[in-house]
C-alpha cells in the first residue's frame, strides 16, 4: 500500500493519497486544497485517482474535490449527512479562490460499508460528534480518523452541528476498540497509534 501525505490549505489540513502497489488505483482522502498538487503527487507514484472521499464536510477538508473530480473522473464518496448549512459563502471566502463547493456525492456510505481501491478494502466507521457526517476509514492497519482523533487531542465539539457526547462515543466505543498497533492518520497534525492515544491522550483518560 502506498500512502502519500500532503498538508494543504490555510488550516494546514492533511490530504492523503492512498494507492495499491499492484493495481495502481488510488483514493484521495480529504482533498482540501491545491488540486493540481494532489494530482501531480499521485502521478509521481504512477497512481490513478478513482475515488475521492471526505471524512466530513467542513470547508478545510473539501475545497479541491470538485476540481480533482472534473480532471480525473473520480467518484466522490461521503457519508449521507454530508451536506450542511454551515457550508456558507463566508467560509468559502476564508479558504480563498481555490475553494469550490463539491457536487452531490456519487456514492453515499454508511457505517460498515466497504470502499475498494484496486485490491485494497477499507471499512467505513461512522464517527459523528465533531460533525454529524464524520467518518473514519479503516483498513490494512491504518485508520484515517478525520477530525475525530488527533495525536494527544480530539476533535472540537463547539460547532453548531457538533455533539460532544457523540464525539466521545465515537472515540471510546469505536476507535478505541481498534488494535493498539493501528496507525492513526488524522485530519491535522502528525500520525500516532491507537495504543499511544489510549495510554497518553488526556481527553481519554477518564474513559
Amino acid at each position: 500500500m502506498i500512502i502519500e501525505t500532503l498538508v494543504l490549505g490555510p488550516f494546514m489540513a492533511n490530504c492523503y493519497i492512498v494507492g495499491s502497489d499492484r493495481t495502481k488505483d488510488a483514493m484521495v482522502i480529504d482533498a482540501c486544497a491545491d488540486a493540481q498538487k494532489v494530482i501531480d503527487t499521485a502521478k509521481k507514484q504512477d497512481l490513478s485517482i478513482n475515488t475521492l472521499i471526505t471524512t466530513h464536510n467542513h470547508v478545510d477538508h473539501i475545497g479541491a474535490i470538485s476540481e480533482i473530480r472534473d480532471i480525473t473522473g473520480g467518484q466522490f464518496v461521503s457519508h449521507g449527512a454530508w451536506r450542511d448549512p454551515g457550508l456558507t459563502e463566508r467560509f468559502a471566502r476564508i479558504m480563498g479562490p481555490q475553494f469550490r463547493m463539491p457536487p452531490d456525492p456519487d456514492r453515499v456510505v454508511e457505517d460498515g460499508d466497504i470502499i475498494e481501491v484496486g485490491d485494497l478494502k477499507f471499512k467505513v466507521i461512522h464517527t459523528p460528534g465533531h460533525s454529524p457526517d464524520g467518518i473514519s476509514i479503516y483498513g490494512h492497519g491504518v485508520v484515517f480518523s478525520g477530525d475525530t482523533l488527533f495525536n494527544l487531542g480530539i476533535g472540537r465539539s463547539d460547532f453548531t452541528d457538533s455533539v460532544h457526547e457523540d464525539l466521545m462515543a465515537s472515540l471510546t466505543e469505536k476507535l478505541m476498540t481498534l488494535p493498539d498497533e493501528t496507525i492513526v492518520l488524522s485530519g491535522h497534525g502528525p500520525q500516532t497509534t491507537i495504543g499511544y492515544e489510549r495510554k497518553y491522550n488526556p481527553f481519554l483518560r477518564a474513559y
